[in-house]
């Protein structure tokens, strides 16, 4: 700390304009070099993300302990389990709440900081003719002149420069809740962290099935323009050679049209199926991936909604973090009261006086002192945040209640939605076998010559739409065995490991 500090005193009532001017020259002047010092400096998009990007990834925990990033690895083919590993070092939301869990914690270096003594270093140069400056000064220095007239002792000048400490020694407890509430602020950092990586594992695992449904259907659209244009070929033989009609020509030609527009379609949706997953796995949306369709085994699940509730309370990071919200917030109230309490402060200070800067170690003073500080009347102040604290207090009261009703009603939706899906798959797979069976009936009685052959093409289309909906029912049963681990809040536990 440097302190340029001059007083004039009675200079102006005597009319010394040119010590008054010279005064207000070295204002002006170190106001000048002062403003000099300030920064200026322009800040750019590119240059901050060029010189941070790189230390801040480098700084990022891996929740995968052994995983060891690869950018090449989006270029190579992907199971559901590497998908989950990527996404969890890979996706900038982790990222985020990984820097907001650093965050938290340099907090609670901040907390821990009203701990320790403070301890500084000052300069000052005092210049006056006041009375009661001109004694202290001159005492300090070691050199009151005898004979002083106390009434008018004259000019003097000083430099002092001296090393200040200070100690709290009570504040009302508001120290230690300070860092106790800093310590509870890294575990919510920490179980918004999990909040993130469940959601973002449960949407890993909803993309990845998209993405081989959408697969199955541009195969299943690929093989209905396989089977048309075989069909059609045979008619156009037979139509030249007499044997068919040319309405039975047009309608196979306008199934084919419909067949390229239904692969057409399930190609683009497979594309952005594809470009949603590379976005979850942190990389470019236009980045070719390859799916192995290797499956990753959930773990066993409680069998019904009260057991999987139960679970839910406990294991529910959402839930966890607005409990730890609430015993925060009642932290905070406690500490807004220890207002009312009085502060205590150890403070010490060793300094040197002369006025040419000539200090001497004969000449060293200290001061040390205890200061009791209570502010008796603050304008109300303590006590409307005293009120904003038991408000936020109230908030976190109904959150808590908020949130409990809301994560019950996830989770029964979810296992509602479980045995929806799975009563759909079983009556999809017995459609589809009615429809084989329907489509081979058709085919015989087309190829005996007794079946048009718009009824063979109806036949073959509700045969492949059939097949369309046993396979999103298949995959929708599967999405919804994830979604009740995403409801429980497996996917965010510290012990929630991946297994091929």
């Amino acid at each position: 700390m440097l302190r340029l500090q001059i007083e004039t005193g009675t200079w102006f009532a005597r009319g010394s304009r040119r010590k008054t001017a010279c005064i207000l020259f070295v204002l002006a002047l170190a106001s000048g070099l002062l403003g000099a010092c300030a920064p200026h400096r322009t800040y750019n998009y590119e240059e901050i993300v060029a010189e941070y990007s790189q230390q801040a990834s480098a700084e990022v925990p891996t929740p995968q302990q052994d995983f060891k990033p690869d950018p090449t690895l989006l270029e190579q083919p992907i199971g559901m389990a590497e998908a989950i590993r990527i996404a969890l070092h890979n996706n900038p939301d982790i990222e985020m709440a990984a820097s907001r869990i650093r965050q938290s914690e340099a907090t609670i270096d901040e907390a821990n900081a009203a701990f320790w003594p403070t301890l500084g270093i000052y300069t000052e140069f005092l210049a006056g003719d006041a009375p009661s400056a001109y004694l202290f000064k001159k005492i300090d220095q070691r050199k009151l002149p005898p004979n002083v007239d106390f009434n008018d002792p004259g000019f003097f000048r000083n430099f002092e420069s001296g090393v200040a400490a200070r100690y709290n020694l009570y504040r009302g407890g508001r120290d230690l809740l300070r860092r106790r509430i800093a310590e509870t602020g890294v575990e919510i950092s920490r179980l918004d962290q999990s909040t993130v990586e469940n959601a973002l594992v449960a949407s890993v695992i909803q993309t990845y099935y998209s993405t081989l449904a959408a697969k199955d259907f541009k195969k299943i659209a690929a093989q209905s323009i396989d089977t048309v244009t075989a069909q059609l070929k045979d008619v156009v033989v037979r139509y030249e050679a007499g044997g068919a009609l040319k309405s039975e020509v047009l309608s196979l030609q306008v199934r084919l049209a419909q067949a390229e527009a239904e692969l057409i379609q399930a190609q683009n949706h497979y594309e952005l199926a594809l470009a949603s997953l590379a976005n979850l796995l942190g990389g470019d949306a236009d980045i070719r991936m390859e799916l192995t369709g290797e499956e990753w085994q959930l773990p066993e699940l409680p069998p019904d909604y009260a057991a999987g509730m139960e679970r839910a309370l406990g294991m529910r990071p959402e839930l966890l973090k607005v409990r730890q919200q609430l015993i925060a917030s009642k932290m905070s109230l406690d500490e807004t009261r220890g207002e009312y309490m009085p502060q205590l402060d150890l403070q010490a200070k060793t300094y040197f006086d002369d006025p040419d800067l000539a200090y001497d170690a004969d000449r060293v003073n200290w001061t040390v002192g205890v200061i009791l500080n209570w502010d008796l009347f603050s304008g109300f102040s303590t006590g409307a945040r005293l009120n904003r604290a038991r408000a936020v207090l109230d908030e976190m009261l109904a959150a808590d209640r908020k949130a409990t009703q809301s994560i019950q009603l996830d989770v029964k939706t979810a296992y509602l939605r479980k045995s929806e899906a799975e009563a759909r798959l079983a009556v999809t797979r017995a459609s589809v076998a009615q429809a084989e069976e329907a489509l081979r009936l058709v085919r015989r009685e087309y190829e005996g010559g007794s079946a048009t052959i718009v009824r063979y093409m109806d036949a073959e289309l509700a045969r492949n739409r059939a097949r369309i909906v046993e396979t999103s029912a298949l995959y929708d049963a599967r999405k919804a065995r994830a979604d009740i681990g995403r409801a429980l809040g497996y996917f965010g536990t510290q012990g929630f490991e991946i297994k091929n």
